[in-house]
């Protein structure tokens, strides 16, 4: 059974993906609605990205059942895309006229894409635990 830090801790981690989630899809639809051929490339990967954290956070909220299960896939689906975007936005700038919420590992956010993902696979190995 967790103990109430988890908890805490597990909610505080839910609570910020919460965030990012709306904020990255308030981003990507003005990007996608506005600016597309800006940058079609970096404001796709703004929708994949906040696709990728409306999934997570629901998943990491659900204790049991199919969402639950893919809480984990999830997680390190967003870690890869975090890092090869990342990647990418370093070695092809020119792919990244305009930055994503995942380039350069989430400089624009400082660094939270990159952290939230390592802090969510942690939590959720005790969690499991």
């Amino acid at each position: 059974m967790a103990n109430k830090q988890n908890l805490g801790i597990g909610r505080l981690l839910i609570a910020v993906y919460g965030i990012f989630a709306l904020s990255a899809t308030a981003r990507a639809s003005y990007q996608l609605l506005r600016k597309f051929d800006d940058a079609p490339v970096a404001y796709s990967l703004s929708l994949v990205s906040a696709i990728t954290y409306i999934l997570v956070t629901i998943s990491l909220a659900r204790t049991s059942g199919f969402l639950h299960r893919t809480a984990k896939p999830l997680v390190i689906f967003e870690l890869a895309g975090v890092l090869l975007v990342g990647s990418l936005s370093l070695i092809v700038p020119g792919l990244f006229k305009h930055p994503s919420v995942w380039s350069e590992y989430g400089i624009g956010y400082g660094f939270l894409p990159l952290i939230l993902p390592i802090l969510a696979l942690v939590w959720l190995r005790k969690r499991s635990a």
